[in-house]
């Protein structure tokens, strides 16, 4: 019960303290880490996957964080955290709409946040780098910081979507790692 609890009111603290997407990775890292219920490889899986997935990130990666650390119970608890931040913001924004409208402060909060938020974007970009370029004794991982660059020059140069870009490099992991086991 505590376990849930405590998934809980991480996904709470998430909810509250990011603005959604990709914002969200810092903090489920921290608190992901911080508990013990997984490490750093483990949560860059979970990214991985939940991008992969249909749905917003923060709730995917609820989900499975939740699974992970407790089952289904512990899915569902993530889940309600995640979600009710966001209840409560949609509601409260919902009441209070035509006061917010042309809030000057509104505007003001809003200018510095979005800063905040690419800052933080490339803090998991490092992240991220470190957990999937990098092996156990800190070597670069070749395969795979080329098939970065890759998939890299494919939604850039090529505009290849990102659900195509992310089945190429799905199936090019299977080959790389898996059968040929570089």
């Amino acid at each position: 019960m505590i376990l849930l609890l405590e998934l809980f009111w991480s996904f709470v603290k998430i909810g509250f303290t990011s603005f959604g997407g990709l914002s969200m990775i810092p903090l489920i890292t921290s608190e992901m880490l911080s508990h013990g219920w997984m490490n750093a490889a483990e949560v860059s899986d979970i990214v991985a996957i939940a991008e992969m997935t249909p749905g917003p990130l923060g709730l995917n990666c609820a989900t499975f964080a939740g699974m992970r650390a407790a089952g289904l119970l512990g899915a569902f608890a993530a889940n309600m955290g995640a979600l009710s931040p966001t209840f409560t913001l949609c509601t409260l924004a919902a009441i209070f709409f035509e006061h917010f409208k042309n809030s000057k402060t509104l505007i003001k909060i809003m200018t510095g946040v979005r800063p905040a938020c690419v800052g933080m974007v490339g803090g998991v970009l490092v992240q991220l780098a470190l957990a999937n370029y990098f092996d156990i004794t800190q070597k670069i991982n070749i395969p795979a910081a080329i098939l970065g660059v890759v998939d890299l020059i494919l939604l850039l140069k090529f505009k290849l979507s990102i659900p195509k870009t992310l089945l190429f490099s799905a199936i090019s992991g299977i080959i790389l790692f898996g059968v040929l086991g570089l």
